[in-house]
């Protein structure tokens, strides 16, 4: 006992034991702190899940799909189904998820722009909060190269990549890698997750897939032989999205299988092995418990809706093929299990909830918002209405600028440069959005209703046309780095 050393000695082992005492007090808030994992794919649809197939029952158009680890997620945590993002494109969309602000204020507004270094992120935040930050796979900020900022590890490649054989930045060296790219990334990530964490860790796992050319693994190249996708009902519904200079119609492909639908579907299955294997680890490394899993996509993916497909449109559109994306969140005993959600999230909402969920505060220049009341079940007050965006590109220089109002029922399209292809849609009554109704007098509260919704949405959130977005006629846009802006 203390009382029993010499006098002189007292101080020593009472600091001693204080030290001690702080010490396993640490400790014990480090692991009290969630680490968190967050798994993103690159173009895949909301509904390209099995879990979301068997729910779908006779109106699933590919009901042949079958992704366990997906649906494991699914069954152990909460799947959002009105899961959004706020510009259906690559890089503003990981623009977004890492800061949680729009893409007229994060310094984001198109794929050809790198992403500023001095942005606030989750990463950025949690690291000074005492975690470790890491990414790895595909980052996808125009051909940014080096260590991905607020990360204390990268190990992504630069663009888009290949899927094969395709080299690495270790930290910002290049290192040559063998196999399909999205396994690869998968190693790097089992590996980080089987080291030791002496702080509570935060993991961005970005995949390449299903991004085109759609190239599967071998392992994954035969599967789903034989199936064919089932035409969906707004195949042939008319649209003035993609046009050549004359506003001219395209004609819809016909309905039924399309050459590239099953190797898009490879990939994702592919994936789910990939996602497989990062629960395994979180399961053998005893993390699974306090660990918060995240899935998500950066944007959904056009597969013949309004007869458009990737060589028409692929994602760039305010329709809800593309601004749909899968989210699935686990964390055991904070996350109900086997829930589903139909309030509206979004992307910008995972940095302050990440935040949250780690008790940090949340800058108030994030515009998302935390998930957490959803998870206990207290939705008064959350979001009824988002606004989308979509900024011109020199390389798409036929897909037109787009904003719209997306509420709970409805919304609305405008296209600022071509207002009479203007686009009214009753979401409860037609989910296909099949029938333009701006221009039926029966329905004329509903669009006075959702042109005040797009003006309180484009207030709300500070709209503006960005310095950094792409103007018609100049080559690539302006550098991002000095040209954010704060929201009101």
């Amino acid at each position: 006992m203390i009382h029993h050393l010499p006098r002189h000695f007292r101080f020593f082992a009472v600091a001693g034991v204080s030290v001690a005492l702080a010490a396993a007090a640490w400790a014990q808030a480090e692991k009290a702190r969630p680490n968190f994992l967050f798994v993103y794919l690159d173009d895949m649809r909301w509904d390209a899940m099995s879990v979301v197939q068997r729910e779908q029952g006779e109106h699933a158009r590919f009901p042949w799909l079958h992704t366990p680890n997906m649906d494991r997620l699914a069954e152990q945590g909460v799947r959002f189904r009105n899961a959004f993002v706020t510009t259906s494109l690559c890089s503003p969309s990981r623009a977004a998820f890492l800061t949680g602000r729009y893409n007229h204020f994060n310094g984001v507004a198109s794929n050809q722009v790198p992403f500023p270094v001095d942005n606030a992120t989750h990463a950025t935040l949690l690291r000074a909060a005492g975690y470790t930050t890491a990414y790895i796979g595909k980052w996808h900020m125009a051909q940014q190269r080096g260590q991905r900022p607020g990360f204390d590890y990268s190990a992504s490649f630069v663009g888009q990549g290949r899927y094969e054989d395709w080299p690495f930045e270790i930290n910002g060296a290049s290192t040559p890698t063998k196999g399909w790219v999205d396994d690869v990334a998968t190693d790097y990530a089992v590996d980080f997750l089987r080291q030791k964490h002496p702080k509570p860790f935060s993991l961005v796992v970005g995949f390449k897939a299903p991004h085109i050319p759609f190239s599967p693994p071998e392992r994954a190249r035969a599967r789903f032989a034989g199936e064919v996708a089932r035409p969906v009902p707004n195949v042939h519904a008319k649209t003035f999205f993609i046009s050549k200079g004359d506003d001219a119609l395209k004609d819809p492909p016909p309905p039924g299988q399309a050459p590239w639908h099953l190797d898009y579907f490879r990939c994702i299955s592919a994936i789910d092995d990939c996602l497989g294997r990062l629960l395994a680890a979180l399961d053998e490394t005893g993390l699974a418990p306090n660990t918060v899993v995240v899935f998500s996509s950066d944007n959904g993916y056009v597969l013949g809706e309004h007869g458009l497909g990737p060589a028409q449109g692929d994602k760039r559109t305010a329709y809800e093929a593309s601004l749909r994306i899968p989210m699935l969140v686990r964390f055991p005993g904070r996350v109900p299990a086997n829930a589903t959600k139909d309030d509206l999230v979004l992307n910008i909402d995972l940095a302050p909830t990440l935040l949250d969920l780690a008790g940090v505060a949340v800058p108030a220049t994030v515009q998302g918002r935390s998930w957490q009341p959803l998870f206990s079940g207290h939705s008064a007050g959350w979001r009824t209405a988002f606004l989308y965006e979509y900024f011109f590109e020199n390389m798409f220089a036929e897909t037109p600028v787009i904003l719209a109002a997306r509420t709970t029922n409805a919304k609305l399209i405008v296209y600022p440069d071509h207002p009479a292809r203007t686009e009214l849609f009753d979401l409860i009554a037609d989910p296909y959005e099949t029938v333009n109704l701006v221009a039926d007098p029966t329905r004329a509260d509903l669009l006075a209703a959702m042109q005040a919704e797009l003006q309180r949405q484009k207030k709300l959130t500070g709209f503006l046309v960005p310095d950094y977005a792409e103007r018609p006629g100049v080559p690539g846009p302006v550098s991002a780095k000095k040209k954010k802006r704060s929201p009101p």
